[in-house]
């Protein structure tokens, strides 16, 4: 698909790992499911076959279908990889969205999303619900060799960024503010195990909530949960699938909630935030290439009110 981040449902907690934020997901049966008749019982049983799924999560190959050309295609703006690179710089650029503490909820094996993040923090937390995912993070953190090449998309967003600077700074520095990567589980009501101290000044999640959600309901939820994480006054920026049902990771075939723009929408007035901005991109036929069947992505930015 468009090149996201998935694995970020919960991770290394003692009770059942719940859903990864990965990329494709096909959920339209466990969609239906849930919205059966005993919801309860149900929605346990749907988030145990999402965690069961994600036992087979493979990130490398997650990452060779969605952050490699076609999908990973520099030379053209249009493209779903940089579009994603500059919804996030351009948001970054504006520096109201700042402070000591940013989280990244659901971050895969990924870091691409973190790039513009990193000037504005000074310590970035990194979440995933799976072990694998949080050693592939470990592992690039480290600067171990054999790890993905994230250097085009460092490049390019020094180029969109247009500062000049040179592209090993900007990995140097993120590397430097990469603390922390915690296990989570989104859907718990402390989706770390205990609250964050102190709360983040702004969180991200990219292409997690929808992946390990078995329907709507539950995507809401999530959403709700991991705002908890936040901060009153601080911002959130998510970017997720729309219109798709699942995405392969190697072996696993992963189900993913399909959501339209007004179930975003609708979630983040639910969980209390105020939208600030809201942007979406269509698919085009090239770039659907079997891993998955999304439609398009949105990305949105978000605030929690201040204290009363």
């Amino acid at each position: 698909m468009d090149g996201r981040n998935h694995g970020g449902a919960g991770h290394g907690h003692n009770s059942p790992p719940a859903p990864a934020a990965q990329p494709g997901r096909g959920y339209k049966a466990a969609a239906a499911a849930g919205r059966a008749r005993d919801p309860q019982p149900l929605a346990m049983s749907s988030l145990a076959a999402v965690r069961a799924g994600y036992e087979g999560f493979d990130p490398r190959a997650y990452l060779q279908n969605n952050y490699v050309p076609p999908r990973a295609d520099f030379s053209s703006e249009d493209c779903v990889v940089p579009w994603k690179l500059r919804c996030l710089a351009e948001t970054f650029a504006s520096g109201e969205i700042r402070g000591r503490t940013l989280i990244d909820v659901g971050s895969g094996p990924t870091i691409y999303q973190l790039l513009s993040a990193c000037d504005h923090f000074e310590e970035i937390v990194a979440t995933d619900y799976l072990a694998v995912n949080r050693e592939e993070l470990r592992r690039w953190a480290r600067g171990e060799p054999g790890t993905f090449d994230w250097s085009p998309f460092i490049r390019h967003v020094c180029k969109i960024e247009g500062r000049g600077e040179p592209w090993q700074d900007k990995e140097r520095r993120l590397r430097g503010r990469l603390r922390r990567i915690l296990p989570i589980d989104v859907h718990q009501p402390d989706p770390l195990g205990a609250p964050l101290r102190p709360p983040a000044d702004a969180l991200l999640s990219a292409f997690c909530l929808e992946a390990v959600s078995p329907d709507r309901a539950s995507f809401a939820r999530a959403l709700a949960h991991v705002g908890s994480l936040l901060r009153p006054g601080g911002h959130a920026l998510l970017l997720g699938a729309l219109g798709e049902s699942f995405y392969l990771a190697g072996a696993a075939r992963l189900p993913v909630v399909p959501l339209a723009e007004d179930d975003v929408r609708g979630a983040l007035a639910g969980a209390g935030f105020a939208l600030r901005d809201f942007r979406s991109y269509l698919m085009p036929p090239a770039l659907k290439t079997g891993v998955d069947d999304v439609a398009g992505v949105f990305f949105a930015h978000a605030q929690k009110p201040p204290e009363a």
